[in-house]
């Protein structure tokens, strides 16, 4: 698969991201119309918006500034290759 390069598609693709979250928190507040409920929706969001900065910002700038990554697929053959490179050959 090519990589998005036309700013028009990019914004198409965000503006798809945020009505594809707009509507599932829409849904779960609707299944559940509570504090709690919208509290805990809230705190996920803000959660896993911290993890993904984690992943593309941090571990770039600060645990290995020589990889990029690309996605979350990318992530995740880096650590395992990180750590089978960290507990090398048992014998």
């Amino acid at each position: 698969m090519r990589d998005l390069t036309r700013a028009k598609w990019i914004v198409a693709k965000g503006i798809l991201f945020l009505i594809l979250g707009l509507l599932s928190a829409a849904l779960l507040i609707a299944g559940a119309p509570n504090l709690r409920a919208g509290a805990l929706l809230a705190v996920a969001i803000w959660a896993f918006c911290r993890f993904y900065y984690f992943l593309f910002y941090v571990v770039e700038r600060y645990v290995d500034p020589s990889f990029r990554f690309s996605g979350l697929a990318s992530v995740a053959r880096y650590l395992i290759r990180r750590r089978a490179k960290l507990s090398g050959p048992q014998s």
